[in-house]
């Protein structure tokens, strides 16, 4: 019969397209996208985890790129702080997921955190379950303006954060030392803080989470102190921005601190340029030094505006999503424009079809 596969008879491309060729477009494209990210994605758990739980949650280095690598935005930066629109502006941007604040603090007592309890914790995973986004972390962003060496309730503060984390399945919380306790200025705070951070320290192991710092110090003396501290539920929380403000090599930073001691990137630079037009970062340069010390994880958009367009989010923060995508996810950027081909491919697989049954 014509057109029939014979009992025996080896598939062949041709019989393929002619099976493909009777379907809708919708659904050959569904077919093909899914077989594709099949192949290529995997790795991660839920909420962006991944599925190694060592420290540094490194992969092997046989490991697609997409799987080693996600990338995300700061809820602040987009002026959606605990917003759940920030979920659909994620989506519309390419992001794989959100750095979630925990709120201002000014002269409050604690942070304006509108995540206490389940119920809003529950409308804001679905949110972000509906539109495809991952919630990254959690981000103590006072604490760049509010010494947490000196804040008398830290541990208060610590508290929210961790029970918001666990309440939305996030692992990693990022708490800045920020400018009042900078310990390149004031040295003086050195004791305090590492007494602070080792209970901190503490309570993040007993939650099962990680609190990454972020510090300006060189990666030699972050090693020191997280000798000090000497807990494995605190990391570093690594910062692009810093090693190119104070003429450091990134490379070389994240080759000090190896692939256990980070938790999470903040990929970006400061305003000014779009990250594809920022000479003084290499993010191909960056990308292989992850490679060579087998780190994997979270890649975080935090600024690296154009100045010319401050305001436009759409413009700066996509672009800076697509131009990390096509260096840390290039399966994904593949994948993206297979979608503008399919029409082709399928009147491809309409004139093989014809060939079939002739």
């Amino acid at each position: 019969m014509r057109g029939q596969k014979r009992c025996g008879e080896p598939v062949t491309e041709c019989m393929i397209a002619c099976w493909l060729g009777f379907l809708p477009r919708p659904l050959i494209a569904l077919i093909l996208m899914c077989l594709i990210a099949s192949a290529s994605l995997g790795g991660f758990e839920q909420q962006g985890q991944p599925s190694d739980t060592s420290p540094g949650g490194g992969y092997g280095k046989n490991k697609a790129n997409v799987a080693r690598f996600k990338i995300g935005i700061c809820d602040w930066m987009v002026l959606k702080r605990q917003k759940i629109g920030v979920f659909t502006l994620a989506r519309e941007l390419g992001a794989d997921g959100v750095e979630v604040d925990i709120g201002p603090l000014g002269n409050r007592v604690t942070f304006d955190n509108r995540l206490t309890n389940e119920l809003a914790c529950d409308a804001f995973l679905k949110a972000a379950r509906t539109n495809g986004v991952e919630i990254c972390s959690i981000a103590m962003t006072a604490f760049y303006a509010v010494s947490f060496a000196e804040r008398t309730n830290y541990i208060d503060l610590v508290c929210d954060t961790i029970d918001t984390m666990k309440r939305l399945g996030v692992r990693v919380g990022f708490l800045p030392l920020g400018v009042a306790s900078d310990l390149q200025k004031r040295p003086e705070l050195r004791p305090e803080l590492v007494n602070r951070l080792r209970r901190v320290g503490r309570m993040a192991a007993e939650a099962g989470v990680v609190i990454g710092i972020e510090t300006t110090m060189p990666a030699s003396d972050e090693v020191a102190l997280l000798e000090e501290i000497g807990s494995p539920a605190i990391k570093i929380y690594f910062n692009l921005a810093n090693a190119v403000k104070f003429n450091r090599d990134p490379c070389k930073e994240i080759r000090i601190l190896g692939k256990d001691l980070i938790c999470q990137i903040h990929c970006s630079n400061e305003d000014g340029e779009l990250l594809e037009n920022d000479r003084a970062v290499d993010l191909v340069q960056f990308k292989a030094a992850l490679d060579e010390i087998g780190w994997s994880g979270w890649l975080v958009i935090e600024r690296s505006r154009d100045r010319r367009k401050p305001r436009d989010i759409q413009y700066n923060f996509g672009s800076n999503i697509k131009y990390l995508r096509s260096i840390f996810q290039p399966t994904i950027s593949t994948l993206k424009s297979v979608g503008g081909e399919l029409s082709v491919w399928r009147n491809s697989c309409y004139t093989v079809e014809q060939y079939c049954l002739d």
